[in-house]
This record gives structure tokens, sequence and C-alpha cells, in this order.
């Protein structure tokens, strides 16, 4: 017999509204505190080694291959595997869980940095080259910028992935809101839904909310495309209304074109009338 059968036979709610008030401050707070820390340092401390090896694998291709392996061999461990292990060295802390993660954004961000300054133009890097920008002005003021975009796209994803892989943590008594779920599932007399599905809706919630808020940063750091949209638009507007305006003016054009004509015939109706007199006198 399931949980959710038992409770259903015990006229158990599904959720219990009352004990989520009784524990807002104070369980769910807590929880959810430590769930920011465990989600957003390791994508930092990710960030900080996955830029000098990208720029490295950017620079030296050959090393781009072993180097992606590598990340990408870290990542098909099993993150309570490396929690077991670091808890040997670390014990019940932080890192034990914040450095696995660490680990586990390299195989995201290490690609976004290298795909991010392989897709600058290499015209882009001979003009900076030939306004006098040396390797790190032209880095931090041409390349980097002009990465931003994929390198953000890296950084959300491995944002996201971390936030559902910091709940795995629990097994191991360290998960922010993971704990919640652990003591759902070992609530005496059986399973107690309440803080279980809390802890998924404020997941799905915080990590709706990182994308968010990354997707704004990346939004600030490239007003440029949004300047650039907004002159395709007006090109395209332009372009709409010159259309029309040439449409007008060939039907007005040929109007004026079969006026001339007629006027013509005209005259030279009334020119024959005019004639016909002189030759019968």
């Amino acid at each position: 017999m399931t949980a959710l059968a038992a409770l259903a036979e015990d006229g158990e709610p599904l959720i219990r509204w009352d004990w989520i008030g009784r524990n807002l401050s104070g369980d769910i707070a807590e929880s959810l505190r430590e769930h920011l820390i465990l989600s957003v340092t390791p994508v930092l401390l990710g960030l900080l080694i996955a830029l000098p090896v990208g720029l490295a694998c950017a620079r030296w291709r050959r090393i781009y291959p072993p180097v992606l392996a590598a990340t990408s061999v870290l990542y098909a461990v099993p993150a309570i595997g490396l929690f077991v292990i670091f808890v040997a060295f670390t014990g019940l802390t932080y890192p034990t869980v914040i450095v696995p993660l660490a680990l586990y954004t390299l195989s995201v961000l290490v690609p976004s940095v290298v795909d991010g300054l392989r897709a600058v133009p290499d015209h882009v890097r001979q003009s900076a080259v030939a306004m006098g920008f040396g390797p790190l002005r032209r880095l931090v003021q041409v390349e980097l910028p002009i990465a931003v975009p994929v390198l953000m796209a890296g950084l959300r994803v491995a944002t996201v992935a971390n936030i559902s892989l910091v709940s795995v943590g629990a097994l191991i008594g360290i998960g922010g809101l993971g704990q919640l779920m652990v003591k759902g599932m070992k609530w005496p007399g059986g399973g107690f839904t309440t803080p279980i599905i809390v802890a998924i809706v404020l997941i799905i919630l915080l990590a709706l909310v990182a994308d968010l808020l990354l997707l704004l940063v990346q939004r600030l750091l490239t007003p440029w495309e949004r300047a650039g949209r907004g002159r395709r638009a007006g090109a395209t507007d332009g372009a709409d209304s010159a259309d029309g305006a040439d449409g007008t003016k060939g039907a007005d054009g040929g109007t004026r074109a079969a006026a001339p004509g007629g006027t013509a015939g005209a005259a030279g109706d009334r020119a024959g009338t005019t004639a016909e007199p002189e030759e019968v006198r």
C-alpha cells in the first residue's frame, strides 16, 4: 500500500496548511536559506574555474578534447557517490556538497566559455588589434562581451541543474529543501506529504526565479542586442512602407499616364471637328 493510499484511508489531507503556517519561519525558511547557499556557491566557484580553463582551451585547441572528456566523466559520476567520498575529507559540512556540485558545473560552463569565445568573428579581433588593443584589453572589452549570450545560456543551465541536485545531499544530512522531503518520508506512522510538496514547489519556484534573474542580467550586459532588434524591426517597417508607397505611385502614374493620352485624343477630336468646315468652304 502506498503512502498516498494510506493517507486517503486515514482521511489525512494532501496538504496541511496549519503545519506550513507553524513551520514557515522555522524549518521551511532555514531549509530555503541553506538551499540557496548550496545552489549559488557551486555555480560561482565553477564559473571561476571554467573561465581560465575555457580561455586556455580556446587559445590552445589541442587541450580542449581531453578537458571536455574529463568534465564529462566527472558529470557521469553519481552525486551521492561523490558526496560520500567527500565526507571522508570534509565531514558533514557545506563543502561536502559544494565541491562536487562545482565540479558538475564544469561540464556545462567550460564548453560555454569555449563556444562563446569561438563565436567572436575574426574581423572583430583584427579590428581591435588594429585599434591598438592588447590581449587583455581585447579579451575584456571585445571578446567576453560578445561571448556573454552563449556563456549566460550555459550558466542558466548549470544554475537550474544545481538547484535540483542540492536535494540529493539530504541523503547525507545536508540538502537544503531536500531535508523536508526526508522528513516527510520518515514521518512517524507513514509518509507525510505536506513537507514533500512544499519542498518540490519551492525548488521549482527557486529555479524559475534564478533563471529569470540570469536572463535579466544577460539583457543588462548585452544592450546592443536590444538595439539591433529595434533597428531590424525599424528596417522591416520602413521596407513595408516603401513597398506601399511604390504601389500607390504606380497606380497614380498609370492614371496620370492615361490622362495625357485621353487629353490628346480629345484635342485631336476637337481639331478634326474644326477642320471640317474649312474643307466644305
